[in-house]
């Protein structure tokens, strides 16, 4: 792992408020000195997310993740903690160091070198596409009603059907390490073989427009139709999506997801341009957070057939979780939308869009077209389904609209519905009870075994994450790592003793330290976001040295006392009760 010059990462911190950065992605309300909002990391309804601009740290005391704001683009984004400074750094203008010694700044050096192969080849791909040889893909991009803008747009390209990038790339200076690195050549029995031949060609490019991957489908019937860059150093296909970096800037207040390239680009050919395309995987949880960033409102145009239902099912689920309001548009006389667009027009499909239906009615559309509603046990299960969805929605007011609706639609009595939604309500609060109850049981379990222990180190730890050079001189040969109990807390205090002997010491720069040690740098973002609410530190570090020191004097005279009860020699049970009286002594003077 690099660590940066501490002041680097104090000045990429300094020009990135926290506050700013984070509510890019959570919605935070201002309470006291510090902001709170909902955890983008795990469910919950209610907020526990804190953010704190005075310390430019987060802290969640629900999940207990915290860190700076470098930490929390990493986490949020699925990057490394380099790539997160790398962009936090682009976005305020500083130039960070090169690095040139060990193997990150080797791997760095690749990726840079990727990225520009990338880059020269889909700028080689689209040449080729006006040239003669490229005579099937023009008539395919013809076929499609493709125009010159869109071609640019998207950087569309044709790979020609023979070998040749190997050379194209070695005449521009690329080492064979590097263009393998690619993917975009293979060595096979001493031959170099293009990984795509003969298709029309989609440059995947993240959302700093950078060139990170290639998409490729055939210009004939062969299978498969399309294929995809595999996993680079540059790319990673579940935490991209094909058109974000346009779509990202078209203001509309949603963004449209489809399943394929083309029906990305055959919406923005015809005017609609805020639409991104999965790539060839079911959504993750990165893809969700990443569009969000964007907006909140996403519409999940999949294919009408059996795959794409479930797709946009899977979809739904995730994007849900991360805070989307989902909608889903709804076609009839097309499998795709490249189709629609292309059989109805634009205006027809801005209309489906205008009234995609919400997650619960889509759900209940699935549920309904599962089963013979004719028939009691299917009518039951459906009631029973529907009930379940309900009292999960978010207000009361949502809850009486779907079931007026749903009632109506599929001719089952309101007070069916509430009847069945009270019983599933009962259970709820019952199993509540039990689960609090067994909370309740583990946290005494865990009081009984630390005895005050976790709460004096905690206190231990906050006083000298401050940086008070007085309490960490009066601490530092009272107090070792190996008196402390938890092992969280022995990580913590081995690295601040450390940081704490220099001159430089930093709170934002040490938090670094931990960038691969979640659990520490939640417990030092929540002891950092609580007050310690002390009034006199010195008196309060004297306490906890006197328990420490008669903790360790108490040990010793168990110790003594065991050897005594064992020992069999005259002598030397003289001397060891001469020892233990000594410690005796010692135990009665701590106050």
């Amino acid at each position: 792992m690099v660590r940066y010059n501490e002041d680097i990462i104090e000045e990429v911190i300094s020009n990135n408020d926290i506050v700013d950065i984070v509510s890019q992605y959570v919605s935070l309300k201002k309470s006291g000195r510090n902001f709170l909002g909902l955890c983008p990391f795990h469910k919950e309804k209610t907020p526990s997310f804190s953010v704190s601009p005075d310390k430019q740290i987060f802290h969640c005391f629900g999940c207990g993740v915290g860190g700076n704001v470098i930490h929390f683009l990493s986490k949020i984004e699925s990057i490394t903690f380099r790539e997160s400074l790398e962009t936090l750094a682009d976005k305020a203008g500083i130039v960070l160091p090169t690095i040139d010694t060990g193997k990150d700044a080797k791997f760095l050096e690749l990726k840079d070198k990727i990225y520009q192969i990338n880059k020269d080849v889909a700028e080689f791909y689209n040449e080729l596409l006006y040239k003669p040889e490229a005579k099937e893909a023009q008539n395919y991009v013809k076929k499609r009603k493709l125009g010159n803008k869109t071609l640019l747009a998207f950087q569309i390209g044709y790979a020609p059907n023979n070998n040749t990038l190997y050379n194209f790339l070695k005449e521009k200076g690329y080492a064979d390490e590097e263009i393998f690195a690619s993917a975009l050549v293979k060595k096979r029995n001493n031959s170099y073989l293009d990984s795509f031949k003969n298709r029309l060609m989609f440059p995947i490019k993240d959302t700093r427009g950078r060139v990170i991957a290639f998409g490729g489908r055939v210009l004939d019937n062969s299978l498969p139709k399309y294929i995809n860059s595999p996993d680079t150093p540059v790319y990673n296909k579940g935490k991209n999506l094909f058109g974000l970096n346009i779509a990202k800037d078209a203001n509309l207040g949603s963004i449209i997801i489809v399943e394929g390239y083309m029906d990305c680009i055959s919406l923005y050919q015809r005017g609609i341009i805020n639409v991104v395309a999965s790539l060839g995987t079911s959504l993750t949880e990165s893809q969700a957070r990443l569009l969000k960033r964007y907006s909140e409102k996403i519409i999940i145009a999949y294919d009408s057939d059996g795959a794409g239902q479930a797709a946009t099912l899977r979809g739904l689920e995730i994007l849900k979780n991360v805070g989307c309001d989902v909608r889903i548009l709804q076609m009839d006389g097309a499998k795709d939308p490249d189709e629609y667009v292309i059989k109805y027009g634009s205006g027809k499909f801005n209309l489906l869009v205008e009234n995609a239906i919400s997650l619960v009615e889509f759900k209940v559309k699935v549920l309904r077209n599962s089963l013979n509603l004719s028939l009691t046990n299917d009518k039951i299960i459906f009631l029973k389904q529907v009930a379940k969805l309900l009292k999960d929605t978010n207000s009361k007011i949502e809850q009486e609209i779907y079931i007026e609706k749903i009632a109506k639609e599929y001719s089952i009595s309101k007070e069916a519905i509430y009847a069945e939604m009270n019983k599933l309500n009962t259970n709820k609060v019952n199993n509540k009870v039990l689960e609090k109850n067994k909370a309740l049981v583990s946290k005494q379990k865990q009081q009984d075994i630390s005895n005050g222990v976790q709460k004096r180190e905690d206190v231990l730890i906050q006083l000298l994450l401050s940086g008070n050079k007085e309490i960490f001189e009066q601490v530092k040969n009272k107090v070792s790592e190996d008196d402390l109990v938890l092992e969280v807390n022995k990580r913590i205090i081995n690295k601040l003793y450390n940081e704490l002997e220099t001159e430089q010491y930093d709170i934002n720069s040490f938090i670094t330290l931990f960038n691969d040690d979640e659990e520490a740098l939640g417990k030092i973002t929540k002891l950092l976001s609580e007050q310690n609410g002390f009034t006199n530190n010195k008196k309060t570090i004297d306490n906890i040295i006197n328990l420490y020191e008669k903790q360790k004097l108490t040990i010793l005279k168990n110790s003594i006392i065991e050897q005594l009860n064992n020992e069999k020699d005259k002598e030397q049970i003289k001397i060891l009760e001469k020892e233990l009286s000594d410690v005796i002594i010692k135990l009665a003077k701590i106050k």
